[in-house]
């Protein structure tokens, strides 16, 4: 009796297994048709096809400017701050001059040294000469020994050496004053060029230091109302742009708003990210408005060609094919649609194609036909797989 109940699902299973044979050979022997694929269709329409390329960028100035500083020192006073509007020349911050000022004092009187040991030296090389005419004067009469006229004439040397010595003092001496007061003059820190501060590093009593390089100080945007979207185009897609182009793109604070711009230049360089290679290219855009900002993340589309009013076949048509089927030898720039004829058996047709936007494509063909009926699939498919996979689970 403990067996009972484990046979009588094997038993269930064989019944039903047997049903649906006899149920099968009983529709063979009626002759019942088999009603063959069902398929599904897609009508042929018109419309604009557009062929674009999608990049991502960021959104920067034509022309930033670094203002740095030339001197280190003390921040003494700020004169610009963020979103401020500078003219070329304006005063944007200034560096304690203190120390600088005392500089230019040092080498001014180092100078007025070295200019009085040239007049030094000049009485001196003139006393040393009168020196020596009247030695040899003296020589020449036997009152002095020719010794001594070549002392006075090595005196006349010497001065004259120093003199030179001294000029050349004054030279170095006046130079470093030159430096000195221009160092004066880069306590303040001017604007180069006309602009909008977008970017502030230092606050009134921080201490910058020039020993290495120029601390930036600001950063200037020459005008924001012309900017441009830097945008990396992969490698596959970059034989398809050329300067010129038309593009569009959207901000995230703009998501609904499409900006224009178009395709000034394609960078050489090559960027390398992970065995990703990417080429720069960059879009003039205008701002008259000022929306947009600096570092915004720009999603780009470049128009590579468009079509108009062209007969579209979805692509789905041109990648199906029906079971047992042979598509005819395609020639090069053609594709193959299948309809159904009127006995409702697939038949296959070579069409011409052209532009693909990756969703519809192009028919050429003068005999191109809008509103045709054409196979995307088949949607029996899921009915044909059901009972296999109802008969395993036996």
């Amino acid at each position: 009796m403990s067996n009972v109940p484990s046979v009588w699902p094997r038993r269930l299973g064989i019944a039903v297994i047997l049903s649906g044979a006899a149920w099968l050979a009983f529709s063979a022997l009626r002759g019942e048709p088999d009603p063959g694929p069902r398929f599904t269709t897609a009508t042929l329409d018109r419309g604009d096809l557009a062929l674009t390329v999608a990049a991502t960028g960021t959104l920067s100035a034509l022309v930033t400017v670094e203002i740095g500083s030339q001197v280190s020192g003390r921040i003494a006073s700020l004169h610009a701050d963020y979103n401020s509007e500078v003219k070329q020349g304006d005063l944007i911050a200034r560096i304690d001059p203190s120390l600088f000022e005392a500089a230019v004092q040092r080498a001014r009187a180092n100078l007025a040294v070295a200019e009085a040991n040239v007049e030094r030296a000049e009485i001196q090389l003139a006393e040393a000469e009168r020196l020596e005419r009247r030695i040899t004067e003296l020589t020449q009469r036997k009152l002095v020994s020719q010794s001594e006229l070549d002392t006075a004439k090595a005196q006349v040397a010497t001065t004259r050496a120093d003199l030179r010595s001294s000029k050349a003092s004054v030279q170095q001496t006046r130079a470093s004053l030159v430096e000195a007061e221009a160092n004066l003059r880069f306590t303040n820190i001017v604007s180069p060029t006309d602009g909008i501060v977008i970017s502030r590093a230092v606050n009134v009593g921080q201490t910058v230091a020039a020993s290495l390089q120029a601390p930036v100080l600001f950063t200037l945007a020459q005008d924001l109302r012309d900017m441009q979207v830097v945008a990396a185009i992969s490698e596959a897609d970059i034989g398809q742009l050329k300067e010129g182009q038309s593009v569009s793109f959207t901000v995230d604070a703009f998501p609904d708003q499409p900006f224009e711009g178009t395709l000034r230049q394609i960078r050489n360089a090559a960027n390398v990210l992970q065995n990703v290679v990417t080429f720069d290219a960059v879009i003039d855009v205008d701002n008259p408005e000022l929306q947009l900002r600096p570092g915004m993340t720009a999603n780009v589309s470049i128009l590579v060609a468009e079509k108009r009013d062209a007969v579209r076949i979805p692509n789905a048509a041109l990648r199906f094919r029906p079971p047992d089927s042979t598509p005819p030898a395609r020639k090069p720039g053609s594709g193959v649609i299948w309809t159904l004829s009127p006995g409702g058996a697939p038949e296959a047709r070579q069409v011409s194609i052209g532009l693909s936007d990756g969703q519809y494509t192009e028919w050429r063909d003068d005999d191109a036909a809008p509103g045709l009926s054409v196979l995307i699939g088949r949607s029996d498919d899921a009915e044909a797989d059901g009972p296999s996979r109802r008969f395993r689970m036996f």
